[in-house]
């Protein structure tokens, strides 16, 4: 499904993103050595297996782009402008190696741009649990989206 256009938002809406995704180690090890994340909780298996984890977690910033990563084909895949911000982000349950995590947005607020007619700003809350049904993480998001052409 192509993203939608600021029109076809409603306030309360929820979307329930049918992609779902297993994470796996090489997930979480590549993405915290790309972003120069040397933290051994995601990366080092024996310095997690001391923690009251008992094992490595996995990067909340990847949990994080992940959850919008998913709902984008649903919501603003060919429509957003930009990105405008991300606020109220919590990871309330921890994430490890071979969970899989599901997606729902719903739509906090919708309104026109009042300084350019083409678009307009939709805030999302983002939601993503793992397989057992538990919040891994939440947050706010702003969207700059396009109308509808004339």
């Amino acid at each position: 499904m192509a993203g939608l256009f600021l029109e076809e938002f409603e306030i309360g809406q929820v979307i329930r993103h049918p992609i779902t995704r297993t994470i796996t180690e090489s997930d979480n090890v590549l993405f915290s050595v790309m972003t120069m994340n040397p933290q051994p909780l995601h990366i080092d298996f024996d310095f997690a297996s001391k923690t009251e984890w008992g094992k490595p977690l996995v990067n909340s910033l990847f949990t994080l782009g992940l959850m919008i990563g998913i709902s984008v084909h649903d919501t603003t895949l060919g429509t957003t402008i930009a990105n405008l911000g991300m606020t109220d982000t919590t990871f309330p349950h921890p994430l490890f190696h071979g969970d899989t995590v599901r997606v729902e947005t719903e739509v906090k607020t919708v309104r026109e741009s009042k300084s350019k007619a083409d678009r307009g700003i939709v805030e999302f809350e983002h939601r993503a649990y793992n397989q057992n049904g538990a919040l891994v993480a939440q947050c706010t998001r702003q969207a700059m989206i396009r109308k509808k052409a004339a």
